[in-house]
């Protein structure tokens, strides 16, 4: 036989969400984005998302490419660029999404 749950919700804990919040911060991984670029310049250049890739912050890089054929994981953010700029005449550049700068908790939905 299993207890009953409380039918109280227990109470919230803000330092204790707010600490939980700091955590997941400090340990993010960096989301960026691999574009292959084609053109000489500005006026005839094209670009397109080939890749996205996560970035942890003392650890390796996994990448895996829009089609999801590909998955890398590599040492540095990096080192993805040469793997999505061997054709001719196009390159490839790392596109950073902003680094959040905050953090919430869902709240449990009621049974």
């Amino acid at each position: 036989m299993t207890a009953a749950p409380s039918p109280k919700p227990r109470p919230v804990d803000i330092t204790f969400d707010r600490e939980l919040c700091e955590l997941v911060l400090d340990t993010a991984p960096r989301l960026f984005a691999v574009v292959q670029v084609c053109g000489d310049s500005s006026a005839d250049a094209d670009g397109w998302v080939a890749a996205w890739g996560l970035a942890e912050p003392d650890g390796p890089t996994h990448v895996i490419s829009l089609d999801g054929r590909a998955r890398l994981t590599l040492a540095s953010p990096e080192r993805a660029l040469r793997h999505f700029a061997g054709h001719p005449g196009i390159t490839a550049r790392l596109v950073w999404l902003a680094h959040p700068n905050t953090a919430a908790l869902d709240q449990p939905k009621a049974a």
